[in-house]
């Protein structure tokens, strides 16, 4: 039997959605009986996505994050979107420490945390019409 499934969930850029996105992610990603280490950098690279929708994307006022995971065999893809402000520089934005958000103390390291705990990472975004942040996380097998 191929192993293949997908969810599409949309909720509102709210902090308190951010541990909602986590759990709803590792809940689905238990078909894959993964270790407790990968659903660990599974929910830690889901939180800096969500949590990049909502201070960044969202900084203006309330919108909509829509979250899809998809399994295709033993990999686990997970789309974060938003229709938010968009990055205007996404290479100066993948680069460590680099944050616009200084006066909230912000680490600039959302991008290089999710990249470290994911096998791939893909940001896709337009000044003014929002970020698509692509992730996928293989999930070893026993055999």
């Amino acid at each position: 039997m191929e192993n293949k499934n997908k969810m599409r969930l949309t909720f509102d850029s709210l902090s308190q959605n951010e541990s909602f996105a986590r759990s709803v992610v590792s809940c689905f990603a238990l078909q894959l009986n993964p270790s407790i280490s990968e659903i660990s950098d599974i929910k830690t690279a889901v939180s800096e996505a969500v949590t990049n929708a909502i201070v960044h994307g969202y900084s203006q006022g309330l919108g909509e994050i829509i979250l899809e995971c998809e399994i295709d065999g033993n990999k686990l893809h997970i789309n974060i979107i938003d229709n938010g402000i968009g990055i205007e520089n996404v290479d100066q934005a993948l680069e460590p420490f680099f944050t616009t958000r200084e006066e909230d103390e912000r680490s600039g390291m959302g991008f290089t945390i999710m990249k470290s705990f994911m096998d791939e990472v893909k940001i896709d975004s337009k000044k003014g019409l929002g970020t698509k942040v692509y992730m996928t996380k293989v999930i070893k097998t026993d055999s």
